[in-house]
């Protein structure tokens, strides 16, 4: 076949077209670099995750494996071809169902969807979802998804936005969800310049090596090309979300320190950077051992000469005697737990842009943390931070990798050198190889129990593989000790954890922190407790609970505290599964069935550390009413929930609201998406500035509290049982930032530090939630399949049905996947085809149950939830498996031979 540039004639979206380009090249790059279809995502190049499917005479395809010769002389269809004068059927159901969260799967399922309903116009469930299982999601858990294609035949007006004062609480969909379901939301991958140049790394393939460069100069100037190495770097060469401990380089010095370490960065235009071969690049390896086994890393090789023995940080958190309680005890668990590495395997993998306006650097890439890039990248290159802008784009999925900065220092390093945009795609493995996992964990830990079956006593400890460098480590290791307890009433406690250093990828932040990791040594040992007392799991755990004024591990006085009601709320299911189960199991055979149950809590925001978040809000001379909200929306819904929260408390319609997202030239600083803090401190922010902005109006009307405010052309319409009065806007002086009436506020949530002790304030808000599992086991086989998880969660208020829905049935889809097929090694699972995410044919039933315990410090109430939900997923399923065969699982996760050999183990 004739590699060179050919014209290739194909009908695309209707529109007949002749590409000039190589018959070979992907289809997905064609469609994206030649015809500017951006709505065609790619995830993989491999066919993996399926984000880049496209119907080719009606056929789904995935356009990334798919040769442009293929396509000579079909019909191919995009997402952009579903759009006519408005959304399509199907489009309006996902807006409808919640089912795009961060969107950046979307587009391959709905063009799955239309393949799938073209067929069989009424499919049922088991249809769309074997349709939908080449295409995977990271976000939803499926379900969304799901439901809004067995909808899809029913064309619906899109919903109508709540009135003044009715937005909280409201099934609203996602404000910022039409550009998900039509392909034109931007992430990463989807903007540049024209012009702009490439950006590649060179890494290591090794876990440990000392490097040496040879003739760059000559190697790039054959090839028309520009490399950047550290010695380019203009500012302090090391990069960290927590300062004291900052210590990760952009690009290495001499020394790598992980499989995929940055050494270099090639930069050049697309022609002369397309068949570029970085296997030729002039650097010289120099092997070292490498430190993997974090059991054996304390006095093993220094990974980091700074730190001799390994040892990043210590946690600890004790109150009362822990020995003394445990010796008194009438029954004492001990349990001792294993969890690996878990990839966040997000479908997007790190991209972005970076560009020169003036003196600033301009970049636009995925991130959870714009204002941490600014002051990162601007370290890194020695810049001051106001020379630097920060825009996010979408975020194809973050879950806490995207807190660190990737690329974002290497495409400024390019742009500044060569005064040219330079735009950066990392590849599938590049990104498995050099970002964040979930800490991996030993863990032990002893509880006791008197003879009424109360908690008297708890020892816990942790081990934490924090990887090559620090990240998250600090907080993974301060966070566990505060939580490890579970929502139970623990009166003598001690808990302590370590994290070290190996040469194995760093670990960082992943939706909980290391509590997923805690809840499963301390779920695992209460089905032991309630056994040994010949006690009912749930009710054991329900005598356990923390109450209303009681304190917790750190002598913290608990409000709002909800765990109670979420273990109540399982009650009605408990029992009907329990017999189901029994019923099943009575009839013998292969299959086991089995229920567990766990419960989780877990503070919202920095652990007893500053955590404010800023918003603005103004009116222009014109009558507009604008929003500043800093918080990145990863999917989790920020963007609308603290929309509705503003809207509320200014007393106006939610279209009456023009949002203006993350921008570090725009927005106020609303600190990072993690740890479940958005709803709760930007939300407190919002709240804030939405009733500071109310007074402000209020005041120039005199007007009372429970007066109507509107907006036409020019001025605000203030209306109460005395009737209307206006503002003519025009007339008022400049309030700031070109605002005619104008509010900023901020939120610092009420925190105070732990002593030596751990004992203190580390949170102002919790959340609390319960899991029910019910699984199937093959005796022989060892597989396990989920068939029905109930969850029940305290969001405090509920800000938005339809978005917790779907944040709960997501969660659980990671915590399934972490109890029961994610394992990430090191050099051999570095992409989504040996490592297993769940599919639509993994996932169960899936019964959210929203529970509402107002918080006392929360706005409107309102609690977190995008962490809990995971955290007791997995003690529930492996609760439940014990249950159905009698498999201790004790190392994560429960592949099939692990459990076999736990049956046949507790046969003895």
């Amino acid at each position: 076949m004739n590699l060179e540039a050919a014209l290739v004639r194909l009908t695309v979206n209707g529109t007949p077209l002749a590409v000039n380009a190589g018959p070979t090249r992907r289809l997905s790059d064609v469609l994206r670099e030649e015809l500017g279809l951006r709505g065609t995502k790619v995830g993989c190049d491999a066919g993996d995750c399926g984000a880049c499917t496209v119907l080719l005479d009606g056929a789904p395809v995935c356009a990334c494996l798919t040769p442009l010769a293929r396509a000579e002389g079909a019909e191919l269809r995009t997402v952009e071809g579903l759009k006519g004068e408005a959304l399509s059927a199907l489009q309006q159901a996902f807006l409808r169902h919640g089912a795009a969260q961060c969107g950046i799967c979307t587009p391959g399922m709905l063009m799955a969807a239309v393949a799938l309903l073209e067929a069989v116009p009424e499919p049922d469930e088991a249809q769309v979802r074997a349709a939908l299982g080449g295409v995977l999601c990271r976000c939803t858990g499926y379900g969304r998804i799901v439901a809004a294609v067995l909808d899809a035949g029913r064309a619906l007006a899109p919903a109508a936005l709540p009135q003044a004062g009715a937005a909280v609480g409201a099934r609203i969909e996602r404000l910022d969800g039409v550009a998900k379901v039509d392909g034109s939301e931007v992430f990463g991958a989807d903007h540049w310049p024209e012009g702009a140049w490439v950006v590649k790394a060179v890494r290591s393939p090794h876990f440990a090596a000392r490097f040496t460069f040879g003739d760059l100069a000559g190697w790039a100037g054959a090839r028309g090309v520009q490399v950047f190495t550290a010695a380019d770097l203009g500012g302090e060469n090391r990069f960290g979300v927590i300062p004291p401990f900052a210590d990760q380089p952009a690009l290495a010095e001499g020394e790598a320190r992980l499989r995929g370490e940055a050494v270099a960065i090639v930069v050049g235009p697309r022609e002369a950077m397309a068949g570029l071969d970085l296997g030729e690049f002039p650097v010289d390896w120099e092997l070292r051992e490498p430190v993997m086994d974090p059991d054996t890393a304390l006095g093993a090789r220094a990974v980091q000469a700074g730190r001799p023995d390994n040892v990043l940080t210590r946690g600890k958190v004790v109150q009362g005697d822990a020995e003394a309680g445990l010796a008194g005890a009438a029954h004492v668990a001990e349990v001792e737990v294993r969890t690996a590495y878990v990839e966040h395997a997000y479908i997007e993998p790190e991209a972005g842009v970076a560009w020169m306006e003036g003196e600033v650097l301009v970049i636009q890439a995925c991130t959870q943390a714009p204002v941490m890039d600014q002051m990162d990248v601007a370290r890194v290159l020695g810049l001051v931070p106001e020379r630097v802008r920060i825009v996010p784009a979408a975020a194809g999925g973050g879950f806490g990798s995207k807190l660190d900065v990737s690329l974002q220092p290497l495409i400024g390093l390019a742009a500044l050198k060569t005064g040219r945009p330079c735009r950066m795609v990392y590849s599938r493995s590049e990104s498995m190889q050099s970002t964040t996992k979930r800490h991996p964990a030993h863990m032990r830990a002893r509880i006791g129990v008197d003879g009424s079956g109360r908690v008297c006593g708890m020892a816990f400890e942790g081990s934490f593989n924090t990887g090559a460098y620090a990240s998250w480590g600090p907080t993974v290791a301060n966070r566990v000790p505060v939580h490890a307890s579970g929502p139970y009433r623990t009166p003598n406690y001690r808990a302590e954890t370590v994290a070290l250093h190996t040469n194995g990828p760093v670990s960082g932040a992943f939706r909980g922190f290391g509590v997923p990791q805690a809840a499963v040594a301390q779920e695992l040992a209460y089905d032991d407790l309630a056994a040994a007392l010949g006690m009912d799991r749930l009710a054991f755990r329900r005598l356990n609970a923390l109450g209303e004024g009681e304190a917790s591990v750190c002598g913290q006085v608990m409000r709002g505290v909800g765990i109670g009601a979420c273990l109540a709320a399982l009650e009605p299911r408990w029992g009907a599964a329990l017999a189901e189960a029994a019923e099943f199991n009575a009839a013998g055979g292969g299959l086991r069935r089995g229920i567990g149950v766990a419960s989780c809590w877990y503070g919202c925001g920095n652990t007893a550390l500053p955590n404010p978040s800023t918003v603005r809000a103004g009116i222009t001379r014109d009558g507009r009413l604008k929003l500043h909200q800093g918080a990145t929306d990863i999917g989790q819904g920020s963007n609308t929930v603290i929309t509705q929260i503003f809207a509320d408390a200014l007393g106006v319609a939610i279209a009456d609201v023009e949002l203006i997202g993350p921008d570090t030239a725009l927005t106020p600083d609303c600190g990072k998406t993690s740890a479940s803090r958005q709803t709760v401190v930007t939300g407190k922010a919002a709240l804030l500035a939405g009733q500071a902005l109310r007074q402000a109006i209020l005041a120039h009307t005199n007007k009372g509290p429970g007066a109507r405010i509107g907006f036409a052309p020019g001025k605000v319409i203030v209306t109460d049982g005395s009737g209307p009065a206006e503002i003519a806007l025009a007339e008022l002086p400049e309030a700031g930032h070109g605002y005619a009436l104008m509010a900023e506020e901020s939120y610092d949530p009420p925190t105070e530090p732990l002593d030596e002790n751990g004992q203190g304030v580390p949170y102002a808000v919790y959340g609390y939630g319960a899991h029910l599992a019910e699984v199937e086991v093959d005796m022989a086989l060892g597989t396990v399949r989920v068939l029905r998880i109930t969850a029940a969660h305290d969001l405090g208020r509920v800000v938005n049905p339809l978005l917790a829905q779907g944040q709960i049935e997501g969660g659980i889809a990671q915590g399934l996947g972490m109890a029961l097929m994610e394992d990430y090694i090191p050099g051999r699972t570095e992409n989504l085809h040996d490592y297993l995410i769940p599919t639509t044919g993994d996932m169960p039933a899936i019964e959210p149950i929203l529970i509402e315990v107002p918080d006392p410090e929360g706005p409107m109430g309102a609690k977190g939830l995008g962490e809990h939900v995971l955290i007791p997923t997995a003690p529930a399923i492996l609760n439940a498996i014990r249950d159905a065969s009698g498999a201790r699982i004790t190392r994560l996760p429960a592949l099939p031979h692990r459990v076999l050999a736990a049956i046949r183990e507790a046969r003895g």
